[in-house]
């Protein structure tokens, strides 16, 4: 009895040191890694998606095992936005693999400014060294992306209702619309023209005041002048205002549109009515093909009409 026990000492010693290895051994063959890299490195940190609606993401496979590994990806992403990446890859026992997903199709303009959602990279182990995994081992990592923050303008500068007289005025509407996706209001108007004697009156100070929001407008009239002396020409009128925000914010945000005046000659009184003189009847003269009467017809006309007074008077006298 005593000898048998002896002879098995040495098997359950052998039994005693692989017990420990099995679940190394495990351990060792999914030894794999799925990685994201983060803005400097922080995860906390998200990918700014830019004003185009793209953003860049980088991750890997970290194979530390000691046979290669196929792997299947499924991505994840939010804000409505499409993705680009591979499908699968290959990785080589004791390599790191390193994949771009690229994300776009994102309107960033309907979301609000600093939004932010997650998006979601699945990486499944599909074979180990061509056999397909049983283990069926999967990992999923996460990241933020973020809206980013867009300063934008519109302006439209409207058509007059038709030509203005030199001497007179009209009023052209400017309407300023916030396309950011954050509130603005407008920093800076400036009006210019082409022609040195017509003036305008910015009064589109209001659209300076009170802040503008997302897909909101700001109106304003803007009252131009042209002085009894201007000639008969086409202005052209240009209207540019600037974003307060971005400029805040180091940026630059600068639209404009125009206008085109046509400047006619000042209103004649005839065409503003008539004067009390040309309101006054006209005198037609009327010119006859007749020779003149001369001094011999004259006297004849004369001794005519006294002899035929003399008659009348005889006649009454009988």
């Amino acid at each position: 009895m005593v000898r048998r026990i002896d002879s098995l000492l040495p098997i359950v010693f052998v039994i005693f040191l692989l017990v420990p290895l099995a679940p190394a051994m495990g351990q060792e063959i999914d030894a794999w890694e799925l990685g994201i890299m983060y803005p400097n490195e922080d995860a906390d940190n998200p990918f700014e998606i830019s004003k185009d609606g793209k953003a860049k993401v980088e991750f890997f496979v970290e194979n530390s095992g000691f046979v290669e590994i196929s792997v299947e990806f499924a991505y994840d992403v939010p804000f409505g936005g499409e993705h680009d990446g591979p499908e699968g890859d290959t990785i080589p026992a004791g390599t790191n693999e390193t994949y771009d997903l690229e994300i776009s199709g994102i309107d960033v303009f309907n979301f609000e400014a600093r939004k932010i959602e997650a998006f979601s990279i699945t990486a499944t182990v599909t074979e180990r060294q061509g056999v397909p995994d049983p283990l069926n081992s999967q990992q999923n990592r996460e990241g933020d992306l973020i809206i980013p923050t867009i300063y934008d303008l519109r302006i439209e500068v409207g058509d007059p209702i038709g030509p203005m007289n030199a001497g007179s005025d009209t009023i052209l509407r400017v309407i300023v619309t916030n396309t950011g996706n954050v509130q603005d209001k407008v920093g800076d108007v400036q009006v210019t023209d082409d022609c040195p004697l017509m003036t305008t009156d910015n009064g589109l100070d209001s659209l300076m005041v009170g802040n503008i929001a997302p897909g909101k407008k700001a109106e304003g009239d803007l009252r131009v002048s042209a002085s009894e002396s201007h000639p008969r020409r086409h202005c052209d009128i240009t209207v540019t205002v600037s974003s307060n925000g971005a400029m805040n914010t180091g940026g630059s945000v600068v639209v404009s549109d125009e206008s085109r005046v046509s400047v006619e000659p000042p209103l004649r009184e005839s065409e503003s009515g008539g004067s009390d003189e040309e309101n006054e009847g006209t005198v037609e003269s009327v010119k006859s093909n007749l020779p003149a009467p001369g001094p011999i017809s004259a006297v004849a006309s004369i001794l005519c009409g006294f002899a035929i007074g003399r008659r009348g008077s005889s006649n009454n006298t009988s």
